[in-house]
């Protein structure tokens, strides 16, 4: 490829594989290309704009210049993505695909299953995030919507809020503290905490709430599925904090659940988009359910 000749989305693709796996035999594997050719293509892009894109020395790692790239072509291929979708929709080629991130589906189900009635012939596509990564994705048109527990700080979305709820103090039954109406946080200080791990928006708010004053909780055991982590509460583990709405999932697993004196033990729920950019029909109609469900109930409110 010689300098100024356009650079064809084969080689974006080849690029944005391994941008994000800085692999190149991972992001081979990915492509189904040998990796080779994989190594010539990005090389015939680099002398294309004249920079490195990789830093070599050791493990293959993306630079300051690749990640500025990086960005144009998400968009970039994201817009075509989003572009193919349009017209398959309009030609009638399909009622289409709708693409929903989040953290955990628990308690989700329920509106979820109400569009699949509403909407049979759309597929819907699943994707559990963590939420560092969902504006990303939402900008780059990697996904269509997604729902945080806490919130994303980044320019170029939309959002709606969808629910305000206490997140509460999950304990096994006949625990000393069970039969409480509320517990203070010095009170858990060195209670046994099953947790998620760091990242996850339960995990941040157990970090947060105790070092407000001054605390550090006693961790000792993180997992990544909230049903696990009940069942282990349940089986007399520890401790953990749990939303209200996940009772609900959860209520078959024996435990008591106490509310936590802080003002700030809460979770606020909030289904987010890109700004400026065309929903499909299918996704605009999803993004109407959810924020229509009534979700301090689990019935939809919009009949």
């Amino acid at each position: 490829m010689e300098r100024g000749q356009a650079v064809d989305m084969n080689t974006l693709t080849h690029f944005l594989a391994v941008a994000r796996t800085e692999h190149l035999s991972r992001a081979a594997q990915q492509l189904h290309v040998a990796q080779p050719s994989l190594s010539r293509s990005i090389a015939r892009l680099e002398a294309e704009l004249g920079t490195p894109l990789f830093d070599r020395g050791g493990r293959l790692r993306l630079n300051d210049t690749g990640h500025l790239f990086r960005g144009y072509v998400e968009r970039a291929l994201g817009e075509l993505e989003a572009g193919r979708r349009a017209v398959a929709e309009v030609t009638g080629d399909g009622a289409g695909t709708v693409r929903l991130a989040s953290e955990t589906f628990m308690a989700f189900s329920g509106p979820l299953a109400a569009f699949k009635r509403q909407c049979p012939g759309v597929e819907l596509e699943l994707h559990q995030l963590p939420v560092a990564e969902m504006a990303r994705c939402l900008r780059a048109k990697d996904t269509d919507l997604a729902i945080a527990s806490q919130p994303i700080a980044a320019d170029g979305l939309e959002s709606v809020r969808l629910l305000d709820e206490e997140v509460g103090l999950a304990l096994p039954l006949g625990h000393p503290l069970a039969d409480r109406s509320s517990v203070t946080l010095e009170e858990l200080a060195g209670l046994p905490f099953i947790a998620t791990r760091p990242g996850h928006w339960q995990r941040r708010l157990l970090d947060r709430v105790f070092a407000g004053r001054g605390l550090t909780p006693r961790i000792v055991c993180e997992g990544d599925e909230a049903g696990a982590i009940a069942e282990l509460i349940s089986a007399g583990l520890g401790v953990g904090l749990v939303p209200v709405i996940a009772l609900r999932t959860v209520s078959q697993v024996p435990m008591a659940f106490v509310s936590v004196d802080s003002p700030d033990c809460r979770r606020v729920l909030t289904l987010y988009w890109a700004k400026g950019g065309r929903l499909s029909t299918s996704a605009r109609r999803l993004r109407d359910a959810i924020a229509g469900w009534d979700w301090e109930t689990g019935g939809n409110g919009v009949g």
